[in-house]
């Protein structure tokens, strides 16, 4: 997923819960802390790797849901490989763009759960197209905004029953992710107060699309904040992705390195806000 332009990333030491060895050190020592976790575009990307590293944590989640629109078809292939080796790896059917999909994925997972809720929802799935003002179509936004406002907004409702059972059945205080949270992968192009140092990639309907979606995040933070829910929107930096580009200064690796080093670190006061792969606190 394409999270900002070259020389437009922040920069500075990871701001939540210490510098960036005491967060790898705390990862490895307790993992995420979380039972169970739902990816979205789970398929390729930021999506895949945060699976693969979530499976590779010496304390993984107990239930891990990796879901894409087609998991039995070609861009499926590598999440069917990690699932024939970790039994706790759920591959799921879900179409972020199709309620009738997100309802069935809904109940498919809560049928694996059982009597417990669902941790941690990673809305990940997204799109871009590089339109800028003279060239966006209406079709544009209205394909990128189903994607990537309308779709976590219809799959965090339909997940929220889960996440609400895993904060009830939680003896912890405060919010966290091992306690119940939806986590938003957004991005620094949707920042206002940040347009004018980002504006070398237009991207219209993408900046728009994680503007509003930013402003989801602020919304469900205090809508379920009562439920004991976190709600988080994440900056994964410019990422080598296929959105991405290969122009990118990340590699997929160090993104989600540093968002699973970001993840058991958010608490309250991070509720409705935007943070970046380092911790660091961005404006809107």
């Amino acid at each position: 997923m394409c999270g900002g332009c070259e020389g437009c990333c922040p920069t500075g030491k990871f701001s939540v819960g210490g510098g960036p060895g005491t967060a790898v050190q705390q990862m490895l020592m307790e993992g995420l802390g979380a039972r169970s976790v739902l990816v979205t575009g789970a398929n390729r990307g930021i999506g895949l790797e945060l699976v693969r590293q979530l499976l590779e944590m010496p304390n993984p989640p107990q239930w891990l849901f990796a879901c894409s629109r087609s998991p039995e078809g070609e861009r499926g292939q590598e999440l069917r490989k990690l699932a024939s080796s970790h039994p706790n790896l759920v591959m799921v059917k879900l179409d972020a763009t199709n309620l009738a999909s997100i309802t069935e994925a809904a109940a498919f997972v809560e049928d694996h759960l059982k009597d417990t809720g669902l941790n941690v929802l990673i809305n990940n799935a997204g799109i871009l197209k590089g339109m800028t003002l003279d060239t966006v179509s209406e079709e544009d936004m209205e394909d990128v905004y189903k994607t990537n406002v309308t779709g976590p907004l219809l799959v965090s409702k339909a997940f929220l029953p889960l996440l609400r059972k895993a904060a009830q059945g939680s003896s912890q205080k405060g919010l966290s992710c091992s306690k119940a949270a939806i986590v938003n992968i957004s991005s620094l192009l949707g920042c206002i107060e940040l347009v004018p140092a980002t504006y070398s990639k237009p991207v219209i309907a993408y900046r728009c699309s994680k503007a509003a979606l930013n402003m989801l995040t602020k919304c469900q933070s205090l809508t379920y904040k009562e439920d004991g829910i976190l709600c988080t929107a994440v900056h994964p930096g410019w990422v080598k992705t296929d959105m991405g580009t290969q122009e990118a200064v990340m590699t997929v690796d160090e993104s989600v390195r540093g968002i699973l080093q970001v993840l058991p670190n958010l608490v309250d006061e991070h509720n409705g806000t935007l943070v970046d792969w380092k911790g660091k606190k961005l404006p809107w």
